[in-house]
């Protein structure tokens, strides 16, 4: 499959984000394939790791932010057209998890969890310009706000390391946590201390310890 690298076969199918820009390789180059490969090996699990497209949405400093989420509703009908198709578990780290919380709870019926590692759940600062439809639909911490209650799950992991708080991602986390524990929404949030910085090691350890739980 073009834009797709798949790893495994049987059990449960992972939909995994890369970070921001970058490729469906980098899971593998991380070292994170390697840190589930016996859920791999045992057939509990098939990753299918996708490209972003985050340099033409998101990170386009050229377009202004309502452009920008169009264009990130166009990469989502292409991931819709490339994922499995039941029963899927999402997950990506950093701007990935972004992407694996979004897809959850805008499709939960395909998606019904959300592996979230360090993520940024609003994407307003990211851009300039007027703020419209798109990106409130694209945008956890505004939409979820509206909701009463969804089938959708999300696990939460954050670190009080190094660079989690100069990203973001801790603040983002806690932040929208209580935005899902306000609207009904299920979640677990676990939070891990100073030994855990916004980096691959981390990463590596939290996919260990939480995917197990799921497939």
């Amino acid at each position: 499959m073009n834009g797709v690298h798949v790893v495994g076969d049987g059990g449960r199918p992972v939909l995994v984000f890369p970070s921001a820009e970058r490729d469906r390789y980098e899971w593998e180059r991380h070292g994170m394939v390697d840190a589930v490969r016996d859920l791999i090996d045992a057939g509990r699990v098939t990753l299918y790791c996708v490209d972003s497209w985050d340099s033409g949405t998101w990170w386009d400093e050229w377009l202004p932010l309502e452009e920008r989420a169009r264009r990130h509703e166009a990469y989502e009908r292409w991931v819709l057209e490339v994922a499995p198709d039941h029963d899927v578990l999402t997950t990506g780290v950093s701007m990935g998890a972004y992407h694996a919380a979004n897809i959850t709870l805008r499709h939960p019926a395909r998606f019904p969890l959300a592996l979230c590692f360090s993520g940024i759940y609003d994407v307003a600062p990211i851009g300039w310009g007027e703020r419209g439809d798109a990106v409130y639909f694209n945008n956890p911490v505004d939409y979820v706000a509206g909701l009463e209650g969804s089938p959708a799950s999300l696990q939460l992991v954050v670190g009080r390391g190094m660079w989690e708080d100069t990203t973001r991602a801790l603040e983002s986390t806690l932040h929208f946590a209580e935005i899902l524990r306000a609207r009904g929404v299920r979640h677990e949030l676990d939070v891990w201390g100073e030994e855990a910085p916004h980096d691959w090691p981390a990463w590596r350890a939290q996919l260990a310890k939480h995917l197990p739980r799921f497939v």
